[in-house]
Formats: structure tokens, C-alpha cells, sequence
């Protein structure tokens, strides 16, 4: 909702700039997909190092 208000306040004062905005912003969502992909990667193998590195050390809490 802030958003949309802040939009409003954009399109009220400067509408230009808001028209361009509102074609820029699904390109740029678009375009920043492949960054979102790559983050969501290597937090899944940041993840995966650290559950190997920790595994002896929650074995060894068990025993």
C-alpha cells in the first residue's frame, strides 16, 4: 500500500517519471531473476559446506 501511495504522490508531481518507472520496474524484476537464482544457489551450498563441517561435532554430541 506504501508503495502505491508513493506512487501516486510520483504520478501527481512528476509524471513522466512515474510513467517510466512503472515500464522500467518489470524489466528490471526480469532482469534481476538470474541474480535471484544465484543467490538461492549458494545459500543452498553455504548450507550444505556447513551441515558437512558440523556433522562430526553433532555426531560426537550424541554419543
Amino acid at each position: 500500500m506504501a508503495k502505491f501511495l508513493l506512487f501516486c504522490i510520483l504520478l501527481i508531481l512528476c509524471w513522466p517519471l512515474a510513467l517510466i518507472a512503472l515500464v522500467a520496474y518489470p524489466i528490471v524484476w526480469v532482469l534481476l531473476i538470474p541474480f535471484r537464482i544465484v543467490g538461492i544457489a549458494v545459500g543452498g551450498v553455504l548450507e550444505l559446506v556447513s551441515a558437512v563441517i558440523f556433522l562430526p561435532v553433532r555426531m560426537i554430541r550424541a554419543i
